[in-house]
């Protein structure tokens, strides 16, 4: 089998999977793109197999510590064991990541389920090329169901890869509606944010819900408004709902009728609303800030240093006494003490004492794993601004 020399002290040696072209000494056997590999130490040790590409910085991707193919029993058995992990976790519905990428020895392959449908994302060369396969284990597997590909992301463009969305397997006739943490939501899987919601949030959706009893909420970047509704059947006084988006603010609107519940949506810029928000004086007691990703790389992470600052700086000036922040993070690239550090400079500038009230992160089904760090993305915290300090 062909395969790469990796160099001495590379990430690998310390329990990742990912190989940068930087850290290659030599190839031999002339590996081809998209093809499974072996990696070697510089002693010849073998390090195990690993899927190749040369057109991305992460030129390899390990698949198993041995010597493995990429065949239709190699995937079967992945995904059942991915899908015995979910089972596990006992979640009420079935809407959960049934394969999170490296988490789930599947670099690459994102696996969202809605019941009886199914989203995949392949972001790796070689799991693109075996999508066929990864289809037939899901039929396999759970038998007639919808499989829609979802392969617009940005990430592909570093591997090469063109942008595709489609029907793989199935029938499809538009958005489905479907019960999640008791609340009934329209999700268009073929045209919604992600691949149809924000599973990785929906802990966090209820546990900030039980925080609005009687509360005026401000639920910033709401999208479908997740928080906004969770709020709302909290308990909450008023919810205010923004999002830049015209289509994710019908969606909050449409999902709020759906339920019976009282959520003002608003299409707004945030950062626009803060500001004029804290001209005019408005106070909220509980405020959630859940941006997209500021970032897509480490290059520009202090641009989005300054942009999470200003967001949380505003959002604190229109905190009453003893009013709530709930503040997310989703991008990799930030590590978790990059946020806590701008949150804390900007609770100084807004001169407001934070005590935490809790911390979070992503759902369960988004499992990760110790030794690599881009399994773990979203971070969070839930504050109470005291007041009289």
């Amino acid at each position: 089998m062909a395969g790469l020399v990796i160099k001495p002290r590379s990430r690998i040696f310390h329990g990742h999977d990912w190989v940068y072209a930087t850290e290659v000494q030599k190839s031999f056997g002339d590996p081809q793109p998209g093809a499974v590999i072996t990696l070697k130490d510089f002693r010849d040790r073998p390090l195990g197999t690993a899927i190749y590409n040369p057109t991305s910085q992460i030129v390899a991707r390990r698949i198993s510590r041995r010597k493995q193919d990429l065949d239709a029993e190699f995937f079967d058995r992945r995904l059942r064991r991915a899908l015995v992990v979910r089972e596990a976790m006992a979640f009420p519905e079935p809407v959960y990541r049934l394969v999170w990428s490296e988490a789930d020895g599947l670099p690459g392959v994102i696996i969202d389920r809605y019941g009886d449908a199914f989203v995949l994302q392949t972001l790796t060369l070689a799991m693109d090329l075996r999508r066929d396969l990864i289809v037939a284990s899901l039929l396999g597997i759970f038998g007639d169901i919808t499989v829609i590909e979802r392969n617009d992301s940005s990430i592909r463009k570093a591997e090469g890869l063109e942008s595709r969305t489609g029907l793989l397997a199935g029938t499809w006739s538009g958005p489905i509606t479907l019960t999640i943490n008791g609340l009934n939501q329209e999700i268009d899987l073929m045209e919604g944010q992600k691949t149809g919601i924000y599973l990785d949030q929906l802990d966090n959706y209820a546990a900030v819900g039980q925080l609005a009893r009687g509360k005026s909420v401000l639920d910033c970047f709401c999208n479908q408004g997740g928080f906004a509704l969770h709020a709302a059947r909290g308990g909450a006084a008023s919810v205010l709902a923004l999002d830049i988006s015209a289509s994710a603010v019908e969606a909050t609107r449409a999902n709020a009728a759906r339920n019976g519940l009282a959520v003002e949506a608003q299409e707004a810029n945030v950062f626009d609303f803060l500001k004029e928000a804290e001209t005019a004086e408005r106070k909220f007691d509980l405020i959630i800030l859940d941006p997209p990703s500021f970032t897509k790389s480490r290059k520009s992470v202090n641009d989005a240093l300054r942009g999470y600052k200003e967001i949380h700086l505003r959002a604190l000036k229109l905190l009453n006494p003893d009013g709530l922040l709930s503040t997310y993070c989703c991008s990799h690239h930030v590590s978790e003490r990059e946020f806590h550090d701008v949150i804390a400079d900007a609770s100084v500038d807004a001169k407001r004492t934070l005590r935490v009230v809790a911390s979070h992160t992503q759902r369960r089904d988004h499992p990760v794993i110790l030794t690599l760090p881009e399994t773990h993305y979203l971070k969070g915290w839930t504050f109470q601004a005291v007041a009289g300090f």
